[in-house]
This record gives structure tokens, C-alpha cells and sequence, in this order.
């Protein structure tokens, strides 16, 4: 059987204990890290399914974590922060993290989590690999199989859940969908616990990658009061 290994960074002891009891008993292996830069040495070493990343840390923070991750891997990241303003959320969001959970959390609810962000991983993989087609939007060239995206010709980083959502959004053309049918249809999740700022975030950091101009978007075009879509 194969080992799904969840790495947890915090600085705090006492955190990092509580979560790897939890994550333990639902059969995760678990490794740890103190600081960011120790678990920038563990990814180098270690195959890691998916982070746990809490942002107020020494040496190298999360959301500096989150940044140089991002420029080599799309594992999947959940953020972990004491602070619980909008603001924060949208900062940690927009560094590439998949999800944020605010201290103190719920162990359940963020084993929830951590299990809506595999299963959506494991959906992800499996759908590109057998799906080799492409979805072209006038400059826009989705790969499915090759899990890329160019615009214009360049190529586009997007996270795991970004692609997800515009790969969504493409598929079903002229479809609205509103914020709870992403979320479920993204996260494979019915119940976890999540924020609609989630959800718009994503789609913001979307539209900042392939819009030419964000504020008056050619691709994902707003349903006020309805939801998102891509034009057919």
C-alpha cells in the first residue's frame, strides 16, 4: 500500500503533535518541520502529497514557503494562520496556497480538508492522464492530459486548483456556475467547511494569469448575482 505523506510545518510543538495524532489515526504518514526552511529541505528529500503550512514562523515564513514551493511543485497547500481577516486570507490564497485555515482550528474540520484536497488531487491526476484532448478558447490552449495552459503561445503557471476551476469553467461552456458548484465540483467535497472569499480568490488569481485586463475579463465573465462562466 502506498503511503500518503503529509508534511506539517509549524513552529509550534504542541501543534505539530495534535495534527500528527490526528492525521496518524486517519493513516497518513506524517513528517514535520519547524520552520520553512526546513521543510524546503524535506521536499528536496522526501515525496510529500500534500503541506500543511502555518504562516508565522522563523527563518523563512509561510507565505515565503508557499512562494518558492510554487515555483517547483503544485502540491497541494493548506495554510495555516492565527490571522483570520479577509486580507490575510486573500494574501495567503494568492501566494498559491489551495486553502487557509485560521487558529484555532478545528482538527476534524481541517482533516476534512486535508481530504477534499486529496481526493481533488487524486480526481485531477487521474482525469489528465486518461483525457488527452484540448479545450482552445480563442488564444487560450488548454491541456487536460499535459495539465498546461498557454496563452498567446506562453506558457501559464496555474495551481492545481486554478486549473481545475478554468478546466471546469471550459468544459462547460455557457454553463453558470455559482460558488457552491465549484467548490463541490473542484474540491470533490459536499460538506467541508470552506469561505466564498475562497472560491472568488481563486477566480481573481485566475483572471490575473489570462486576462489581459482582469477588470474587464475576456475568458471567466461574471453572472452578478448568479455565479461565473466562459462564454461558448
Amino acid at each position: 500500500m502506498t503511503h500518503i505523506n503529509i508534511l506539517v510545518v509549524d513552529d509550534d510543538p504542541e501543534i505539530r503533535d495534535v495534527l500528527h495524532i490526528y492525521l496518524r489515526n486517519e493513516g497518513y504518514h506524517v513528517l514535520e518541520a519547524e520552520d520553512g526552511v526546513q521543510a524546503l529541505e524535506i521536499l528536496q528529500q522526501e515525496k510529500i502529497n500534500l503541506i500543511i503550512l502555518d504562516v508565522m514562523m522563523p527563518n523563512l515564513d509561510g507565505i515565503k514557503a508557499c512562494l518558492r514551493i510554487r515555483e517547483e511543485s503544485d502540491i497541494p497547500i493548506i495554510m495555516l494562520s492565527a490571522k483570520e481577516e479577509p486580507l490575510d486570507k486573500i494574501t495567503g490564497l494568492s501566494t498559491g496556497a489551495d486553502d487557509y485555515v485560521t487558529k484555532p482550528f478545528n482538527s476534524l474540520e481541517l482533516i476534512a480538508r486535508v481530504k477534499a484536497q486529496l481526493r481533488r488531487q487524486q480526481f485531477s491526476t487521474s482525469s489528465h492522464t486518461s483525457d488527452p484532448s484540448e479545450i482552445v478558447i480563442d488564444d487560450l490552449v488548454i491541456n487536460k492530459n499535459q495539465h498546461t495552459i498557454t496563452l498567446q503561445g506562453k506558457d501559464i503557471s496555474l495551481t492545481p486548483i486554478e486549473f481545475s476551476i478554468l478546466v471546469l469553467l471550459a468544459t462547460y461552456r455557457g454553463q453558470v456556475f455559482n460558488i457552491d458548484n465549484i467548490y463541490q465540483k473542484v474540491w470533490k467535497d459536499q460538506t467541508a467547511f470552506y469561505s466564498e472569499n475562497t472560491v472568488m480568490v481563486h477566480i481573481r488569481n485566475i483572471r490575473e494569469k489570462i486576462e489581459i485586463k482582469p477588470r474587464e475579463p475576456q475568458y471567466i465573465k461574471t453572472v452578478w448575482g448568479v455565479g461565473y462562466k466562459i462564454d461558448k
